[in-house]
């Protein structure tokens, strides 16, 4: 056996930090933290689902409040940036490594999950600024320093953002496309580089208003598009799904389908997933809705908590279910990468592959232009407003790089990067959250006195 090499070296050792970071600790202060909130609230995420959803999906906008884009362009930033891969990967590596029953652990860490983002974006817009460009900022750092007047916490929170943003939001999602493209349609990474250079580039470089209206186009097309490939799938093979269901529920408690029969397992695997996927928890989230036109924070933490729902619970669902009906996971010779693509194929033959391969393509890419924002932020609050176009251009060229080469070392490094953004932010959330509770009473006094006007109306 030949020696490791170098990068072969660096690689275990950055995977061996990254498993510490994403251990059990950080993901029971995730999960602890949702609880905490969701308490604290009093389950409002149940009681106001509805009304939320349609806030999000009025496309009314309040000219008359501070803010750069609409409530709903801001959901569809965030949403950009959080429904990736994830949503169809990191949900087939959970089935493969933690069984069915970890579905299951994926939709209650998103439960509460939606509590933390909706803490999240009540204190980003509570705390946001009005930068040099006359833009808002905000997002963990301005209400570490602002609310919780631990500024320390808010760099820690800078530097960690803007270095994730390269790896998790860009180099391996430029990468993830250019794969799928070349192994579906057999075009060459380097064309594929070239082309998500430009239409990253476009979006980007215009900044958060040309985000919003490029993602307020872009980002419902893709999800319908899975969604629906999704749902005819479960239309067509309605009979497996009560069986699939079931699968999910029982083993989420007994660990059957994982070696060793470890519970344990099956809710790590669930839970990190599902927070993986939804991001809620690591503060990436509430830098978007920090730029909404709103006029109470409130009523844009309604909308914000919506795309946990649609991201994990909706999304995050199909895939899921499709993978335990299709019932390949069980057989020990499929990889995550390919599992979904496999058990969408089952069901629908070489459409099922397309459907995946350009749901992958539309998820990636739109990951890209979210993070970007995510990350510019994070850059102009450790140094100014003035040098983010640098920071833009840095952005585009790495996504041609993330295009062509291996980026397994990366990959890793991002993922520790993502991890350590959620330890300060969750201080922030627990150490603010009176002020959640506070701003809570606000929004829903307005929720009851908008009933009593309609009712009179009426």
């Amino acid at each position: 056996m030949k020696d490791p090499t170098i990068s072969e070296k660096i690689l275990k050792v950055l995977e061996t930090i990254s498993g510490h970071v994403w251990g059990v600790p950080l993901l029971i202060l995730i999960v602890g933290t949702g609880i905490y909130l969701t308490i604290r609230i009093g389950f409002l995420q149940l009681r106001l689902l509805p009304y939320s959803l349609k806030l999000a999906f009025s496309f009314k906008q309040d000219k008359n409040s501070d803010g750069d884009i609409s409530h709903f362009q801001a959901l569809m930033t965030a949403l950009a940036a959080t429904v990736g891969t994830g949503n169809i990967v990191g949900v087939a590596t959970a089935v493969l490594l933690g069984g069915p029953g970890a579905v299951l652990w994926m939709w209650l860490s998103a439960l509460f999950g939606m509590a933390t983002k909706y803490a999240e974006a009540i204190l980003a817009v509570k705390y946001r600024v009005v930068d040099e460009k006359g833009e808002m900022s905000g997002g963990p750092m301005y209400y570490l320093e602002r609310g919780l007047k631990q500024k320390w916490l808010g760099v820690m929170f800078a530097v960690f953002g803007a270095i994730a943003a390269f790896g998790i939001g860009n180099l391996v999602q430029s990468n993830a496309v250019s794969s799928v493209v070349k192994s579906t349609f057999n075009i060459q990474e380097w064309v594929t580089g070239l082309i998500l250079v430009i239409f990253a580039g476009l979006a980007i470089v215009g900044g958060i208003k040309s985000i919003g209206r490029v993602t307020a186009f872009f980002v419902p097309f893709m999800s319908v598009f899975y969604v629906i490939g999704g749902l005819i799938i479960l239309v067509m093979n309605v009979d497996l799904i009560p069986a699939a269901v079931g699968v999910i529920f029982s083993d989420a408690f007994t660990g059957k389908a994982v070696a060793g029969g470890a519970v344990g397992a099956v809710i790590r695997y669930g839970v990190a997933r599902g927070v993986f996927s939804n991001e809620a928890g690591l503060g990436s989230a509430p830098i978007a809705a920090a730029a909404a036109k709103t006029d109470m924070p409130g009523r844009q933490a309604l909308v914000s908590m919506t795309q946990v729902f649609i991201d994990t619970l909706v999304i995050c669902s199909i895939t899921g279910i499709t993978i335990v009906m299709a019932g390949i996971y069980s057989d020990g010779t499929t990889k995550a990468g390919e599992l979904t693509s496999a058990s969408f194929a089952h069901f629908l033959g070489n459409t099922g592959s397309i459907i995946v391969a350009l749901g992958l393509l539309f998820f990636a890419s739109s990951t890209i232009i979210g993070w970007s924002y995510y990350g510019e932020k994070c850059f102009s609050y450790l140094f100014n407003a003035k040098v983010v176009i640098y920071y833009r251009l840095l952005f585009v060229i790495a996504v041609f790089v993330g295009a062509v080469i291996k980026l397994e070392i990366v990959w890793a490094f991002a993922d520790i990067m993502n991890g350590l953004m959620a330890i300060p932010n969750l201080i922030g959330l627990l150490g603010l959250s009176g002020v959640v509770v506070l701003e809570t009473r606000k929004v829903l006094k307005a929720i009851q006195e908008e009933k009593k006007q309609l009712k009179k109306i009426a």
